[in-house]
């Protein structure tokens, strides 16, 4: 399972996303409002755990603006009070739980969103033979698995889900690294590299294309 993790306090969230990669759920965290968008446009996610109290704004205004085909929501926030929780849960979030709460509660929380009626369904990526599962993370291309490492993943979902655009390098970074990782110049045309290779020995040559001092794109057709 992968979930965005909505919340300010970097501490707690660290604590929290090993936690619950200890129980094999995968998170990212944004700590602003304005993140979890950006996030939310590139990367398919499970579910959302939502804090309320945000730099940038109310997470249940947030929450009243998501599309309806968003993933389920899990509000985790010092709110306890019984109308808090009732707008919460009437603003459309799936579940709510009040701040502190262990790390095995959440966690059998979000594997409870998943089993009801109506859960989004895992999307898979195509362009060509070239297929990413969103859910599994495996990329394949004409049925055969591809290895790659996490970033290299994140970096193919992101332009495979904007196929044929030029995704701009600063929009790929902010996703791949955010805002607290120290960045070194040539990181992400060393990541790119790797991907490139990848495919190319998977016989997916010539699909993913740089442009110059803008950014990335994927395509099928190597022209």
């Amino acid at each position: 399972m992968r979930v965005l993790l909505i919340e300010d306090n970097t501490d707690f969230a660290s604590l929290l996303t090993e936690g619950l990669g200890k129980r094999a759920i995968s998170s990212e965290h944004a700590d602003t409002l304005a993140a979890a968008d950006l996030r939310l446009a590139s990367t398919a996610y499970d579910a959302i755990i939502l804090d309320l109290g945000l730099p940038d704004g109310d997470g249940v205004d947030w929450l009243n603006a998501l599309p309806e085909d968003r993933p389920p929501v899990l509000i985790l926030s010092a709110r306890g009070a019984l109308t808090e929780r009732v707008l919460g849960l009437d603003s459309g979030a799936d579940d709510y739980l009040v701040k502190p709460a262990e790390v095995d509660e959440i966690a059998a929380r979000l594997r409870a969103m998943m089993r009801r009626p109506g859960a989004r369904t895992p999307v898979v990526l195509h362009i060509g033979g070239l297929s990413f599962d969103t859910a599994s993370r495996n990329v394949s291309y004409d049925g055969v698995s591809i290895a790659f490492g996490r970033k290299e993943t994140d970096f193919l979902e992101l332009l495979m889900r904007r196929a044929g655009k030029v995704v701009p390098r600063e929009s790929i970074e902010a996703v791949l690294y955010g805002l607290d990782e120290a960045v070194t110049p040539n990181a992400l045309e060393a990541l790119a590299s790797r991907v490139r290779r990848r495919l190319s020995e998977a016989g997916a040559d010539g699909m993913l294309h740089t442009v110059r001092g803008v950014g990335y794109f994927i395509r099928e057709d190597a022209s």
